[in-house]
């Protein structure tokens, strides 16, 4: 559910409740998604899911030593500056 700023601020409880019970609750200014409000719980989650060692990501990358790249040996074309 999206919540207007206003309607936010006036009913907390309400968007907290709603972000424990049914998941993240967005909050939009000016017609603007601004902010999610979402449990601790799942913030710990996506947090360790991002939070993965830089070289474990480069490490699970594919292979690229098979891949064949060729640069194409014509002339640049003029351009007139």
């Amino acid at each position: 559910m999206a919540w207007q700023l206003q309607q936010a601020k006036q009913q907390f409880s309400e968007v907290v409740r709603r972000a424990l019970e049914d998941g993240p609750q967005v909050v939009t200014r000016h017609g603007r998604q601004v902010v999610v409000v979402v449990s601790a719980a799942e913030f710990e989650t996506s947090r360790s899911d991002s939070a993965k060692d830089f070289k474990q990501f480069l490490r699970s990358a594919p292979d690229l030593g098979r891949v064949r790249l060729a640069r194409d040996r014509r002339r640049a074309r003029r351009v007139a500056l």
